[in-house]
């Protein structure tokens, strides 16, 4: 880039984050990083809500290609932002090189108290509710019932919510031990989980007793077309099953080779996913009746088994619920491993450049790991897996997480105009037709939630503007300490 312009210069150099962070990952771990943390629970449980909402197969399945496809665009859209900022922040980054301060600011509080540690929690709830499945895990010692917005919502507390926390505190600790030693793991476990989805897929094609092409016909008395509400909604359950395509650019500065590694490993990874999920769900409805498939375990019937469960007992009988709960625990657990791995380098990145607490930005010299963000992430996703039911959480997450994916989209079109010069390895298929219908669908599926999910919406939209106060204080503690600083446009305003 040219010293000369500084249109074409990053407001942050890279050396510092080099120096104590290692490049630890591979491509074989990144591409694993991507499908591992895409794939945990969504694609054994969200068929159910989907169903209930879109009351046909064939309606589900397209809400799943629709979904698959938006999610393979951003990442796609996202490969060239990784080329070209390679590092560690990911969206972050995007937002502030793109709009300054506030914006990525806002995204990274976002990230903090909502998607990151809301994400974390989901996973460890889904893992402790697939893990009750084998073992005797559904004592409930508190139970309270309480109305909002003309819901009823339910909170309990007991033994499911105890191992949620105990799992994001194991897998906390394992991330404080080095990025290679998670590296590894995510990549064993992420072979792991495609085996069992595989397992799963071929029992119901191959053995499934009853299997026919009949299940996906529209069942008697469906409507031909729900609307678009419906459909959004629909696609709102599918984009947290996709959810987290975004997180390998976050460990950008940890993986080698970033420039080329990232937009190859997004976009092999989100084919492989979109693959998999759209066959894994056409495997549900082909095994059994639509039904079936509506009353599997969701909100509204809590107790009920997994449609993925229910699609292996059609070839394995009573052993089938046992070894999908292995599968889902497997899975789950990869995922969970890759989020710890990849949210906690947001803080991080934040407060080394000033607009976080400073004790985030501390590594250890051993591990050079971010211990301290990885801690505090930890304690914060532990205070929400016993705070709210999984729907719950995933739709705050998707909807607060769209918001700013739209916008770190957007910034493609403002980085090709503030840096015209910098050097790009890798540039958006399709430009610019492509990350412009992600920007107008996502901001639909963003319109719509508001109309479709007020509660949701108005708590994701809460936590987001409740970090304008804080961006107010570092912005105003950074310019009293702007002697002390070597560039004095770093310190943008909103």
């Amino acid at each position: 880039m040219s010293e000369a312009d500084p249109t074409d210069s990053p407001k942050s150099s890279p050396a510092t984050e080099e120096t104590q962070l290692v490049r630890g990952l591979t491509p074989f771990h990144t591409i694993s990083l991507v499908v591992g943390a895409v794939i945990g629970t969504g694609v054994f449980l969200k068929a159910a809500i989907m169903a209930q909402t879109l009351g046909s197969p064939v309606l589900v399945l397209s809400a799943w290609v629709v979904a698959g496809m938006l999610s393979l665009a951003g990442a796609l859209t996202y490969g060239e932002l990784a080329a070209l900022l390679p590092r560690v922040g990911g969206d972050y980054v995007y937002l502030r090189e793109a709009y300054g301060n506030g914006p990525a600011f806002l995204y990274g509080w976002m990230r903090f108290v909502v998607a990151s540690s809301g994400s974390i929690a989901s996973l460890a709830v889904g893992f402790a509710t697939f893990l009750s499945a084998l073992l005797p895990l559904n004592q409930v010692w508190v139970t309270h019932v309480y109305r909002v917005y003309g819901q009823t919502l339910t909170w309990q507390f007991g033994s499911q919510q105890v191992l949620a926390v105990a799992v994001i505190v194991f897998f906390s600790a394992v991330n404080c031990r080095g990025v290679v030693l998670v590296g590894k793991i995510q990549s064993f476990m992420t072979v792991l989980k495609l085996a069992g989805i595989a397992v799963i897929i071929g029992g119901v094609f191959l053995l499934s007793k009853t299997a026919t092409i009949a299940h996906l016909a529209a069942p008697a008395g469906a409507r031909p077309w729900p609307g678009f509400a419906s459909f959004g909604t629909a696609m709102l359950a599918a984009l947290w099953a996709y959810d987290s395509w975004n997180q390998a650019p976050m460990v950008a500065s940890e993986v080698r080779q970033p420039e080329r590694t990232l937009p190859f490993a997004l976009a092999a990874g989100m084919v492989i996913v979109l693959l998999t999920y759209v066959v894994a769900n056409f495997s549900y409805f082909y095994a059994m009746p639509f039904s079936e498939v509506v009353h599997a375990n969701s909100t509204l019937y809590r107790t009920a088994p997994p449609v993925a469960a229910k699609a292996a007992q059609t070839f394995l009988g009573t052993y089938g619920a046992k070894f999908v709960s292995i599968v889902f625990v497997v899975s789950t657990l990869g995922a969970l491993n890759g989020s710890v791995l990849t949210f906690a380098r947001v803080p991080y990145a934040m407060a080394r450049d000033g607009l976080f607490f400073g004790w985030f930005r501390q590594v250890s010299r051993s591990a050079h790991v971010p211990v301290v963000s990885v801690t505090m992430q930890g304690i914060w996703a532990s205070v929400l897996a016993v705070s709210g039911t999984y729907d719950q959480l995933t739709d705050y997450v998707v909807f607060a997480s769209w918001i700013f994916y739209a916008l770190a989209a957007s910034s493609v079109f403002v980085l090709r105009r503030k840096m015209p010069r910098a050097t790009r390895p890798f540039r958006t298929p399709g430009y610019p037709v492509l990350p412009a219908v992600l920007l107008l669908v996502a901001g639909w599926l963003v319109w719509n939630t508001i109309h479709t999910r007020p509660l949701e919406s108005t708590v994701g939209l809460g936590l987001i503007v409740s970090g304008i106060p804080l961006y107010l204080y570092f912005r105003g503690h950074n310019r009293n300490n702007q002697a002390n600083l070597s560039d004095g446009k770093h310190w943008s305003g909103m």
